[in-house]
C-alpha cells in the first residue's frame, strides 16, 4: 500500500500550431517540469510508477455524448488551418493532431489510479496529466479542457466498483463548471469547489459558480461553491475554508473515495492561471509528499482571516446550511444570504508579455522565492516516526521505517528531571521518561519528525509536566499540549506565555486562562468533530507551535478512531512535529493506529455522523466566547455574526 504516480510521456505531444497569446501557456513543459522536479526530490522513486493507458469511447461515454467524441476523433486527420477554426469555436481551447490521443491517456490515467486505489493496489496517488478536465462538458472543450478526467474517473468508479458516495474537491483558482454541471442532480457525488470569483468579473464568469448553486433535484446540498471575491487570500483563509465548510461536510457526507481536481493556479509564486512552471513543480511535489505520508511544513505568517474570506465562508454556511446538519453543529452564525447581483464586467486572465502581467509574474516570484528559502531552513528530518513503547513495539506491525527507539537520556539528565515529581525516580517510571526525553531531543534537534512513547499510568501526568518543561528549555519557543483525559497543568505553567494547554475530557467547561482551557469529552462523534474544527484546530493554528505534545491519559474515553484522527490532524500546526504519550496499560491498538497516523497513514473512519447533544454545543460556544479576544481565528469567526444580511 503506497503512493502511485500515473504518467505517460506522449501527453506532451499537443501544443500550439499559431499564434495565440491567451492559449501558449498551456503547454508540455508544464508536465515535464513537474516530472523533472519529482525525480530531482526523489518522490518519483518513492511512487510506484504506472504508465497511462487511453481511456476506451465507451467509457468517455460515460460522461461525454457520442457526438462529441467523434468530433474529438476526427481532429487526428485535420491540418492546422482547419485545427484552428475549430478551436475558435470554443473559449479558451486549442486543437492539435495528438489532441485526441492525449485526451484519452489523461482520462485513462485517472481510470487506471482509481482501479489501483479501489483494488487496494495502492493507498492513494497522482495522476499527472494534460489537457485538463474540469471545464469540459458533455458535449463541449472549455479552458484547455477536453475530456473531464475527474467526472469519468468518479462515473466510472460508481459503475466498476460499486461506489455509493464519491468526494470532489477543486482547489483550482477557476471554477469547475463542468464537473459541477455533471453532478449537480446526483446526491452520490458531493462536488466542492472554492475559486477566485470577484462577483462574477473573473472567468469564467458565471452566474452559477456563486454560493446559490447547490445543485437540482435530488441533488440539492450536494454542489458547494465557495467563491473568492477579493484576490490574496492567505493560510488563515484557507485553513479555515477547511475547518469550516470542506472537512464539516466530509466528515457528515463520508466518503468512499477522494478525488481531488488539482490546479495549482492558486499556489503561491503564480501569477495567473496555473502556468508558472517552478510554482506547478513544486506544488506537485508537496501534493506528492503529502501523499506519500510526509509531514507539511507549518504554515508562515499571522494567522488572520481577511474579512472578504470571512464573508465568503459565512455566505456558504448560509447556503448550504439547511442540506448539512454539520453545519448547524459548530455554533457559528449564518445570517447572510447569496447576492443576487451579478456584474457584467469580465475579468479576463492576463496576457504574458503584457506589463500587468510581467509585474504580477515578479511579485509572484519573488514570493515564491521566500517561500522556497524558509523551507530550506526546515528540511525533512531524516526518521519519519519513533517508537519509545517497550513489550508493546514487536505487536504493532508498524512500517519497516518506523524507528524502534532503544536509546534513552543520559542518567545525570534523567535523575535531575526525575527529581521534580516522586513518582517519576521509582525504576519503571525512570526508565520511561529517559526514553521520553531521549525521543524528545531527536525531534527538538531536527532528526526525528514525531514519535510515540507509553510510560506507566500513574506517572503520565507527571511526565507530561516534565516534557513540557524540558522542551520549553531545548528549543522549542511555542508548545501546544493537547491532554485527553483527567491530567491537570502546574499551575506555573498556565500564564507562561509560551506553552498551551487543551484538556478534552477534563472535569469542566472552563477557559481558565487564554491559555489554559479545559472542556468534557464530548458524547457523540458530531460533537468531538465539533470541538476538533471550531475550537481545538483554530487555536493550534493561531498558536503556530514548534512542537504539539499529545497525552492520552488513563480513562480518556477516546475510540480508536478519534484518537487518530486527533493526532493526524495535529501534524498540521507544527509541521509534523509531534510526540504522543500513552500509559502502558493502552491497548496495542490504539499505540498502533497512532504510530501508525502519525507516520502518515489515514486514520481509520469514525463511522457513521452522529448530531452533537445541546450540552457539547452549549459548552463549545461557551468556551469561543471565552477565547475570542486572544485567539484570532475565533474572534474574526463570532464576527459573522455582525455582517450585514
Amino acid at each position: 500500500m503506497g503512493t502511485a504516480l500515473v504518467y505517460h510521456e506522449d501527453m506532451t505531444a499537443t501544443r500550439l500550431l499559431w499564434d495565440d497569446p491567451a492559449c501558449e501557456i498551456e503547454g508540455p513543459e508544464r508536465l515535464t517540469s513537474a516530472l523533472e522536479r519529482l525525480q530531482q526530490h526523489g518522490l518519483e522513486q518513492r511512487c510506484l510508477r504506472l504508465a497511462a493507458r487511453e481511456a476506451s469511447e465507451a467509457e468517455l461515454g460515460l460522461v461525454h455524448s457520442p457526438e462529441y467524441v467523434a468530433l474529438l476523433r476526427g481532429t487526428q486527420a485535420l491540418g492546422t488551418r482547419e485545427l484552428q477554426e475549430l478551436s475558435r469555436q470554443y473559449d479558451a481551447v486549442y486543437f492539435h493532431p495528438s489532441t485526441f490521443h492525449s485526451a484519452r491517456l489523461a482520462a485513462g490515467a485517472a481510470l487506471q489510479l482509481v482501479d489501483a486505489v479501489l483494488t487496494g493496489t495502492v493507498r492513494n496517488g497522482l495522476a499527472l496529466v494534460r489537457p485538463p478536465g474540469h471545464h469540459s462538458q458533455r458535449a463541449a472543450a472549455n479552458g484547455f479542457c477536453v475530456f473531464n478526467n475527474v467526472a469519468i474517473a468518479a462515473k466510472h468508479a460508481q459503475q466498476k466498483h460499486g461506489l455509493h458516495r464519491i468526494l470532489i474537491v477543486d482547489w483550482d483558482i477557476h471554477h469547475g463548471q463542468g464537473i459541477q454541471y455533471i453532478f449537480e442532480d446526483d446526491p452520490s457525488v458531493l462536488y466542492f469547489s472554492w475559486h477566485r470569483y470577484e462577483h462574477g468579473r473573473f472567468w469564467p464568469c458565471l452566474r452559477e459558480s456563486d454560493v446559490d448553486a447547490v445543485g437540482q433535484g435530488r441533488g440539492r446540498g450536494f454542489t458547494v461553491n465557495l467563491p473568492w471575491n477579493q484576490v490574496g487570500m492567505g493560510n488563515a483563509d484557507y485553513v479555515a475554508a477547511f475547518l469550516h465548510v470542506l472537512l464539516p461536510l466530509a466528515f457528515e457526507f463520508d466518503p468512499e473515495l477522494v478525488l481531488v481536481s488539482a490546479g495549482f493556479d492558486s499556489a503561491i509564486g503564480d501569477p495567473e492561471g496555473g502556468y508558472h512552471l517552478e510554482s506547478l513543480s513544486q506544488s506537485v511535489c508537496m501534493v506528492v509528499r503529502a501523499l506519500l505520508g510526509d509531514p507539511a511544513p507549518p504554515l508562515s505568517g499571522p494567522m488572520v482571516l481577511h474579512y472578504s474570506a470571512l464573508e465568503s465562508i459565512q455566505r456558504v454556511r448560509a447556503a448550504q446550511a439547511h442540506h448539512w446538519v454539520s453545519l448547524q453543529q459548530q455554533g457559528l452564525a449564518s445570517t447572510l444570504h447569496p447576492s443576487t447581483s451579478c456584474p457584467e464586467e469580465r475579468a479576463l486572465p492576463l496576457l504574458p508579455g503584457g506589463p500587468e502581467f510581467k509585474a504580477a509574474e515578479a511579485q509572484a516570484s519573488a514570493a515564491l522565492s521566500s517561500l522556497l528559502h524558509q523551507l530550506c531552513l526546515q528540511p525533512t528530518p531524516p526518521v519519519r516516526t519513533a517508537v519509545a513503547l517497550n513489550e508493546m513495539d514487536a505487536a504493532l506491525g508498524l512500517p519497516p521505517d518506523v524507528l524502534h527507539q532503544v536509546g534513552s537520556a543520559p542518567q545525570e539528565e534523567a535523575q535531575a528531571w526525575a527529581r521534580l515529581h516522586d513518582v517519576l525516580v521509582q525504576d519503571e517510571a525512570f526508565t520511561a521518561l529517559g526514553k521520553v526525553l531521549y525521543l524528545l531531543d531527536g525531534i527538538l534537534d531536527g532528526q526525528v519528525s514525531s514519535g510515540i512513547a507509553a510510560t506507566p499510568a500513574p506517572a503520565v501526568a507527571t511526565t507530561l509536566d516534565v516534557a513540557i518543561r524540558y522542551s520549553l528549555s531545548h528549543r522549542a519557543r511555542r508548545l501546544l499540549c493537547v491532554a485527553v483525559g483527567q491530567l491537570d497543568l502546574s499551575p506555573d505553567l498556565a500564564n507562561d506565555g509560551r506553552s498551551l494547554w487543551l484538556n478534552i475530557g477534563g472535569k469542566e467547561v472552563a477557559a481558565l486562562s487564554t491559555s489554559h482551557v479545559s472542556m468534557p469529552l464530548p458524547e457523540t462523534t458530531g460533537g468531538f468533530l465539533s470541538c476538533i474544527l471550531a475550537l481545538v484546530l483554530p487555536i493550534a493554528y493561531s498558536f503556530q507551535p514548534d512542537l504539539v505534545l499529545v497525552a492520552v491519559g488513563p480513562a480518556h474515553g477516546l475510540q480508536d478512531p478519534q484518537a487518530a484522527l486527533l493526532a493526524a490532524l495535529l501534524r498540521g500546526p507544527a509541521g509534523g512535529r509531534v510526540l504522543a504519550l500513552v500509559d502502558q496499560e493502552s491497548t496495542t491498538q490504539l499505540a498502533g493506529v497512532l504510530a501508525q497516523v502519525l507516520h502518515g497513514e489515514a486514520p481509520p473512519s469514525l463511522g457513521p455522523f452522529s448530531v452533537a447533544s445541546p450540552e457539547d454545543m452549549q459548552a463549545l460556544v461557551r468556551l469561543r466566547g471565552q477565547l475570542e479576544s486572544q485567539w484570532q481565528m475565533l474572534q474574526r469567526l463570532l464576527e459573522c455574526s455582525d455582517l450585514a444580511a
